[in-house]
């Protein structure tokens, strides 16, 4: 059966109607607010704090045209039950599922009484697929689409400008993988896509348009590729016969350079990794969001990262360690005053996957969660972005 669709762009209320119909949610609470509020083109569930009434908003050119897929939810994340023990939710509190995806951490915490949670994603299908849970959620959920860069602005938009809790789950999900009409995968074969939102060039954009040496530097940087540079080449080699469309034409390309000994990884696993995260800035949103939960989290609140490869943990470890401890003297100029660590370590290694999980779900496999509670002392100023090849300067040449 085909998964059902929602017209990009519809008008609030019609995606409000179409999402309870194809998710199958029934009404379980007050009237719907008719009047669905402007956030710019964002896609959001919840209730109103003001009347308790569930809303969605919506923008008529959000979706840039279209359809979007809409899956009934019941997800289990990796390490769920381990990243929220560290989030410890107690009743009343507020917490941020800022990648809301499937939706499993949300659901895990809203199984403490009285908590209220804000879901963010960046993927409208996800929101869209997560309405049947604000719907059971009685008023404690509410969905935003946005980039969990701007968690600080969306809590202060939705009346939280402190939070007792954050939980990140980085990356590409399952669900993303599994579909091919986004083009994540190689395994299924689709459109060269990989956007997470929907908008901004698609990967396809990028290998028609970057630099050779470009593409050898952006496949190197964020897929760790050693053979990047044959790869770049035999991309621009390629694309002059015909364009690069589709996830397999990309992956034999690369496998005609890249050769992989049996059992290991695919030859176009860091090609697509690479380019998978350079068309979503992955990396950059990351190191904007921990900075932004720093800001918003009170004394006491938590903040539980998962993650999946190797430049995520070690932006998550970097993160941690320089917040974690006091800095800004030594003992050579002990009269410098020491900054206060903002935040308290909970993990001094990162909890990996147990064997049962990774028999179940062979990705969990390379999940690391890190965890910190925030301290009373002041957020740092914000870690400069790294000197890494940019999506604006690669797709104008510069």
């Amino acid at each position: 059966m085909a998964a059902p669709q929602i017209p990009c762009g519809s008008p609030g209320l019609s995606v409000y109607l179409l999402a309870r119909e194809l998710v199958g949610a029934k009404p379980a609470g007050p009237a719907m607010a008719m009047g669905p509020e402007d956030r710019g083109g964002r896609l959001v569930f919840g209730h109103s704090g003001r009347n308790g009434r569930a809303r969605v908003e919506s923008n008529a050119s959000a979706g840039g045209g279209g359809t979007m897929m809409v899956a009934p939810v019941r997800h289990v994340p990796v390490l769920g039950r381990e990243a929220v023990a560290m989030l410890a939710p107690r009743a009343g509190g507020v917490y941020i599922d800022a990648t809301f995806g499937g939706g499993g951490y949300s659901r895990a915490i809203l199984a403490t009484a009285d908590t209220r949670v804000i879901g963010i994603d960046r993927d409208r299908t996800a929101i869209a697929g997560g309405f049947g849970l604000v719907e059971e959620s009685g008023g404690r959920l509410t969905l935003v689409e946005d980039r969990f860069s701007n968690l600080a602005a969306i809590c202060a938009a939705e009346g939280a400008d402190a939070v007792d809790g954050i939980v990140m789950d980085v990356g590409v999900s399952s669900m993303q993988l599994d579909e091919a009409g986004r083009g994540f995968s190689f395994r299924l074969d689709g459109p060269l896509d990989m956007r997470m939102s929907g908008h901004g060039p698609t990967a396809a954009d990028v290998v028609a348009r970057a630099s050779e040496t470009d593409l050898a530097n952006l496949i190197y940087v964020f897929g760790e590729e050693r053979r990047s540079r044959a790869v770049a080449r035999a991309i621009v080699a390629a694309r002059r016969d015909a364009p690069i469309a589709t996830t397999r034409a990309l992956a034999d390309i690369v496998s005609k350079v890249v050769r992989a000994k049996p059992h290991e990884i695919h030859p176009a696993t860091r090609t697509f990794q690479a380019l998978r995260i350079f068309v979503n800035e992955e990396l950059d949103e990351l190191i904007a969001a921990l900075a932004a939960a720093e800001r918003v989290l009170k004394p006491g609140g938590r903040l539980a990262v998962v993650s999946f490869h190797s430049l995520e943990d070690r932006i998550v470890k970097n993160f941690f360690a320089v917040r974690g401890k006091a800095g800004g003297g030594s003992r050579h100029r002990p009269e410098i005053e020491r900054a206060a660590p903002s935040f308290a370590i909970l993990t001094r290694r990162p909890v990996t996957a147990g064997e049962d999980e990774v028999r179940a779900n062979p990705r969990a496999r390379s999940a690391k969660l890190r965890a910190a509670e925030r301290t009373a002392a002041p957020a740092l100023d914000a870690d400069a972005q790294p000197d890494w090849p940019s999506l604006a300067n690669v797709m104008r040449g510069g």
